[in-house]
C-alpha cells in the first residue's frame, strides 16, 4: 500500500538511503502502485508492491549510487 511518510517506509529502505532518496523512492513507490493497479502491467506475474519497490529502486537509481569501499548511498556526479 502506499507510504504518506518518509517515517512509513521499510527498514531497509530508511536505514540505508540518505534523506532525499528516502524521499525521492517515496515518491516513486507512490506512483508505480497507482501506475500498476493492473496486473496485465506488470512483469513475470509480480505483485504490485514488488513492482512498486522495484520501481522505487530504479528511481533511486537513477539519482544515487552506493560506493564500493563504504556501502553508503551517495548522489551520483559529486
Amino acid at each position: 500500500m502506499p507510504y504518506k511518510k518518509v517515517k512509513e517506509l521499510p527498514a531497509s529502505v530508511r536505514e540505508n538511503l540518505p534523506e532525499h532518496a528516502q524521499e525521492i523512492y517515496l515518491e516513486a513507490f507512490n506512483h508505480a502502485w497507482d501506475q500498476y493497479a493492473n496486473p496485465e502491467y506488470r512483469r513475470g506475474g509480480a505483485s504490485r508492491e514488488e513492482t512498486a519497490h522495484r520501481v522505487a529502486w530504479s528511481a533511486v537509481k537513477n539519482v544515487y549510487e552506493k560506493e564500493e569501499k563504504s556501502g553508503m548511498w551517495m548522489k551520483k556526479g559529486r
